[in-house]
């Protein structure tokens, strides 16, 4: 337990620490650099570049050595399915009713709350920020996983697919390509359980101090650093393609995971153990390698630092703030923000708020405890062995918060004295200054992304598809001047993918973004379909000149 909070005490001090100055006007980037994706899932900050040594990653120590280790990235949720739609576009689940957790899926959950699947619904013009970067000529493909809160669009990806690689491409292109490691995710803390690559039994490993240190526990902690050996290699052999096709140099690689860590108290929490996760960037030529910054980052910060490095210009519905590129805001970040809501069929309703030091957490749901009985969670031993101890009055101070029946409605942490956030200071006078100021920070912020929080799940979905039945996308409308061939739907914001057919050809798997004119020749005929993220797809049509 003690090397534990001492990792999580030394990652505190250097938050501690003035910001790091990394100069990023001094990067010498391609004008369209390659950027390659390598997302983990379920993982807070265990590697040596922040502290934590247990295992050796060497593929992620070079990737930090020869990179940026940015210290404060945090995700918008402490799940996957709503971090990833902000991710995908660049605003809040907030702002587009995607805060639940998994609204497009899972029948079970669905028949237990009563709430029909339903799609997230952003604003009109909201885009796949792989849609953009395919509209100004790269080549997007996504290895595999989407879970997204709604249906991707055909414009979303040239190929999204277990085979999906920036091989595909074509002869010159860049490319933005991403890769989903699943190995460290919740499910296989459980499912590895005769995994022969697995740590040594014996191995010391760190265990927080909200977790009994029981054989049990030890086994699943083992196997989370088990797992991220597994990541390691598989880091490894992303990074050894780019190198084998001469591409390293010419290409962006950022490494990050999708929320924080899978054990009980950490995933789909607002504490740091939900939130903070790695983030690790290396540009061409391992320039700026080795190097720290400490500012604030957020999910919804992703896409318009990918375009902003791509050299587009970034579109006005984001949320989310450049922090690298000719782009980047001026700013740094004074804080970052999350949400969580349904987890499964389990309601909940918290908001969270955190600056460099501070976290402000707001429970809109106070007579509801801490734990939730979340059946996926419950196959994990650790949370069989968190549950029978909790029944035989086992647990310590510490391990028994988390099952209080009730919560306070305002907590406030200080997460570099206490960074497994175990010590409420909300209601002590000394930091009362610091308690309005994020309160107020909270206030502004779920005003300015609408947030539904506090609506019912069932009239919300009533408000975005009214007479429960889903928004269609408008059907394309052709028009024809000579050779040149204009598109349109009367769908406002909706997105055109087209083919084109020569004789004999069938419909493919990719559809091209329409942007503009498409020249039309008397061999070809035109297939398309328009798409609002949130509505359902249009019908196809199709025009032949002939």
């Amino acid at each position: 337990m003690y090397r534990f909070v001492l990792v999580l005490l030394l990652a505190a001090s250097c938050n501690a620490d003035p910001p790091a100055l990394t100069d990023y006007d001094t990067l010498d980037l391609p004008g369209q650099p390659n950027i390659v994706w390598i997302v983990a899932e379920d993982l807070s900050p265990y590697l040596a570049a922040y502290g934590d040594s247990t295992v050796q990653t060497p593929n992620l120590d070079r990737l930090s050595a020869e990179g940026v280790t940015f210290t404060n990235m945090y995700s918008v949720s402490g799940v996957c399915a709503p971090s990833r739609f902000s991710i995908a576009t660049g605003v809040y689940t907030t702002s587009a009713a995607a805060q639940h957790m998994r609204t497009t899926m899972r029948p079970a959950y669905h028949e237990e709350t009563g709430v029909p699947p339903y799609e997230a619904m952003p604003a009109p013009g909201v885009r796949f920020m792989s849609e953009v970067l395919r509209m100004h000529g790269y080549y997007a493909t996504n290895n595999a996983k989407q879970d997204y809160q709604l249906q991707a669009p055909v414009t979303a990806w040239d190929e999204s697919s277990n085979q999906a690689h920036w091989r595909n491409r074509p002869a010159n292109t860049p490319f933005f390509s991403i890769f989903n490691i699943g190995v460290t995710h919740e499910s296989q803390v459980w499912a590895r359980t005769s995994d022969s690559l697995r740590v040594a039994a014996d191995l010391d490993v760190p265990v927080p101090p909200y977790l009994p240190r029981t054989d049990l526990v030890l086994r699943d902690v083992r196997r989370v650093y088990s797992n991220l050996k597994l990541l390691d290699t598989r880091v490894g052999n992303i990074l050894a393609q780019l190198e084998q096709d001469g591409l390293l140099e010419s290409t962006i690689v950022v490494f990050y995971a999708d929320h924080g860590g899978p054990l009980p108290r950490q995933k789909r929490q607002l504490y740091d153990s939900g939130l903070h996760v790695p983030l690790i960037i290396r540009f061409p030529g391992g320039q700026l390698g080795g190097t720290r910054d400490d500012q604030l980052v957020s999910f919804v910060d992703l896409a318009p630092t990918t375009f902003s490095l791509a050299g587009i210009a970034l579109p006005d519905y984001l949320e989310g703030q450049a922090f690298l590129g000719p782009y980047r805001s001026n700013m740094e970040r004074a804080y970052i923000h999350a949400a969580a809501d349904r987890f499964d069929a389990e309601y909940d309703t918290k908001r969270a708020v955190r600056d460099q030091r501070y976290k402000y957490i707001r429970n809109l749901r106070p007579d509801r405890g801490y734990y939730l009985a979340v059946t996926y969670r419950e196959q994990m031993a650790t949370m069989q062995e968190l549950l029978r101890l909790r029944d035989e009055g086992g647990l310590n101070e510490a391990q028994a918060q988390w099952f209080r029946t009730s919560k306070a409605k305002e907590e406030l942490f200080d997460v570099w004295e206490d960074p497994h956030e175990l010590r409420s200071l909300a209601a002590d006078p000394a930091y009362a200054e610091k308690l309005d100021e994020l309160r107020q920070e909270l206030d502004r912020w779920m005003a300015q992304t609408n947030d539904a929080g506090t609506m019912d799940e069932m009239a919300l979905l009533r408000q975005l598809w009214p007479n429960l039945e889903q928004p269609v996308t408008a059907a394309p409308v052709m028009s024809r001047e000579g050779e040149a061939v204009t598109l349109s739907s009367d769908t406002d914001g909706a997105s055109i993918g087209y083919q084109l057919l020569l004789d004999g050809e069938s419909l493919g798997p990719t559809w091209q973004v329409y942007s503009g004119p498409i020249f039309l020749s008397e061999r070809a005929t035109l297939t398309a379909m328009a798409h609002r993220l949130g509505h359902a797809p249009s019908d196809t049509i199709t025009f032949d000149p002939r």
